[in-house]
Order: C-alpha cells, then sequence, then structure tokens
C-alpha cells in the first residue's frame, strides 16, 4: 500500500477507501518506507561497520556481565541445595 502510494497512481482518498484504512496511516507507512529505503540503498557503508564493531564491544562486555551472573546464582543455588543438576 506504501509502495501505492509512493506511484501515485491513486490518490491517498482513493487508496484509503480501497484498502478500507485511514489516509494518515498510508502517510505514515509512506514515509516509514522512504525511510526505511534510504538505509538500505543509500547513506553512508563506511559508517555501518564502525558502528557494527561499537555494538559488538557492549555485546560482548554485556555477555561477560550474564555470564559473571549466572555463575554467582548457580553457586549461591548449589549451596542452597536448589541446584541439585550440573550443567
Amino acid at each position: 500500500m506504501a509502495l501505492a502510494a509512493i506511484k501515485g497512481e491513486k490518490t491517498l482518498a482513493e487508496l484509503a477507501e480501497q484498502f478500507d484504512i485511514h489516509p494518515n496511516q498510508i502517510t505514515q507507512w509512506k514515509s516509514q518506507l522512504l525511510e526505511g529505503a534510504v538505509g538500505v540503498f543509500g547513506g553512508d557503508a563506511k559508517a555501518d561497520p564502525a558502528a557494527a564493531a561499537v555494538d559488538l564491544k557492549t555485546l560482548h562486555a554485556k555477555i561477560g556481565a550474564l555470564a559473571l551472573e549466572n555463575d554467582f546464582l548457580e553457586g549461591a543455588l548449589s549451596k542452597a541445595g536448589l541446584l541439585s543438576v550440573k550443567r
């Protein structure tokens, strides 16, 4: 529907009536499609690897924190007798 709005073959009112949707919703979807298309087909390709590296560092830090937390909880539950099966 957003693609049909971008093509411009029909007015927003005609599309809204055809699909029984409010014209504002079609406008919102059209904007989202255009913004998403810029990310897929345009933009700076060099910025993405740098952003991915930063995200990777954050993810590794989170994994480390969760592993430490799991180890602590496993030890506490084992001492309390609530965890009998070892992983």
